[in-house]
């Protein structure tokens, strides 16, 4: 977070969970966005007049079927990928393909750590690409790796890793540089159903301290329940705005007993019929 926060980042002191902000500015807009994809065969349209908006300290879900543009869209946001028409801001300041905004952080579908380096390396990666100095990376670093309940780890190298302590290397690597809004495409798409859990518990405690603002990917309806603050739910190909759900579960969550609420179930099934809609037009295509 910057340091204009009303409360210390977790990830910078071990003092009491932050405080929720008041802010409640929009921090990405999207604006009638497309992109259409040329290929052999012609002109694929993947996403098409897709337009939202997410405020400060948000947590929303970019949900829908395969094919349905979400990674697309994520990634047009994060400036890796050039929109063939529309508008998208972060903070008012137009995105081009191409630039790197210092305040985003990009959390991919595989862990992509590095399995030459340590635990310790691959956290304070991008801290040392920054030039921080050794000593103060090394506490950074340390305190990272207790809130992602890695102590003990940290000398290890990935291979010595199961697959979600790899993935929480690769959240802690994005989320030590405190980047303000963070992105994120599918990060447990590849794990167990326990070892997601987990995931989600970990995802949940440390969002609940530090509030980013976080657009996040999923095909996954009760990750998305877990997680979000809302739910912009896509069409099948080409992905258009199909609605856009709030999830009014009170925080802090837990990922497993929220699960067996009523409130849970009555809102899953609600989604689910029009999620399903989307799922049978993408098998009849």
């Amino acid at each position: 977070m910057t340091a204009a926060s009303p409360a210390a980042s977790v990830l910078r002191s071990s003092g009491a969970p932050a405080v929720a902000s008041a802010d409640q500015r929009t921090r990405i807009a999207v604006c009638a966005l497309s992109k259409t994809f040329k290929s052999a065969t012609g002109d694929v349209v993947a996403v098409d007049d897709v337009s939202f908006e997410v405020r400060q300290g948000e947590f929303v879900a970019l949900l829908g079927p395969s094919g349905c543009g979400k990674s697309t869209i994520l990634n047009m946001v994060a400036g890796l990928l050039d929109k063939s028409g529309g508008q998208i801001s972060i903070d008012s300041d137009e995105v081009r393909h191409g630039t790197v905004n210092r305040k985003v952080g990009y959390v991919f579908q595989r862990d992509t750590v590095f399995p030459w380096r340590t635990v310790e390396a691959n956290i304070g990666y991008g801290l040392e690409i920054a030039g921080v100095p050794k000593t103060e990376r090394a506490e950074k670093v340390r305190r990272t790796i207790e809130v992602a309940g890695l102590a003990g780890f940290g000398k290890s190298f990935p291979r010595m890793l199961s697959g979600g302590m790899r993935q929480r290397v690769a959240l802690m690597r994005t989320l030590i540089l405190e980047p303000e809004i963070l992105l994120m495409d599918e990060p447990f798409g590849a794990l167990d159903t326990h070892t997601k859990l987990e995931m989600h518990k970990t995802l949940l405690e440390i969002w609940e301290r530090e509030r980013q603002t976080v657009l996040f990917v999923t095909h996954d309806l009760g990750e998305a329940l877990t997680l979000s603050s809302r739910i912009i739910l896509l069409s099948a190909r080409p992905g258009r705005l199909k609605e856009d759900f709030e999830v009014p579960f009170p925080r802090p969550r837990d990922a497993v007993s929220l699960r067996e609420t009523p409130e849970f179930g009555r809102l899953y099934s609600h989604i689910w019929h029009s999620l399903g809609q989307e799922f049978r037009r993408t098998k009849a295509e």
